[in-house]
């Protein structure tokens, strides 16, 4: 899919930009890479895009949004709760503006049923049914863990039947080129600018 200068309505000599805010909770910091990963993709489409880390961003969705993002890792089996409450406190907007869910797991590499459980799970807590859901891989950062929990999500990996069980190096799932076009299918979809 190509976006140019008809893809945008041209008004007294400006692009009419949407402006897309992207909220994510993000433990390791992968969930983190794919949002900015997104905002940077959003800003090359010619369009505005704002990122915040729910962590610390607080759970306020602002007004002047023409579309929201939220992009959760998953953890013993669930999204982060400060996400999940984000969700609950603006799902009217949510449901309102045209919105999306990134959820990013290592079961979104191989696992696709357990994947589409937690999403699932997410979905019921929140009440929020997002008309785009896009999984993807995370990332096991063994060099980033202390000394326990390298060797517990060893244990789950090798479990689980992965060979990537070389701690003295990190594994990356997230397949980029799939975030990229889960990015321009939710630009595509978004209504056109008013005049």
């Amino acid at each position: 899919m190509t976006f140019g200068p008809s893809s945008w309505l041209i008004r007294a000599g400006q692009w009419n930009m949407a402006k897309i805010y992207i909220a994510y909770g993000s433990v390791e910091g992968q969930t983190a890479q794919i949002a900015e990963y997104m905002a940077e993709h959003i800003r090359a489409r010619g369009h505005q895009a704002e990122t915040a880390d729910l962590l610390h961003s607080g759970d306020t969705l602002a007004g002047g949004y023409d579309g929201v993002i939220v992009a959760a890792s998953v953890h013993v089996g669930k999204h982060e709760g400060y996400v999940a409450d984000f969700v609950r406190k603006n799902l009217g907007e949510l449901k309102r503006l045209p919105s999306a869910l990134i959820s990013v797991s290592l079961a979104a590499h191989g696992d696709e049923e357990n994947a589409e459980s937690y999403v699932t799970k997410f979905e019921e807590e929140t009440g929020w049914r997002p008309a785009q859901v896009g999984m993807f891989g995370g990332a096991l950062l063994y060099t980033h863990y202390n000394f326990l929990k390298r060797h517990m999500m060893k244990k789950i990996a090798k479990d689980k039947g992965s060979r990537d069980l070389d701690t003295s190096r990190d594994y990356v799932y997230t397949e980029w080129d799939g975030v990229k076009r889960f990015v321009e299918d939710f630009l595509a979809g978004l209504p056109a600018p008013r005049a």
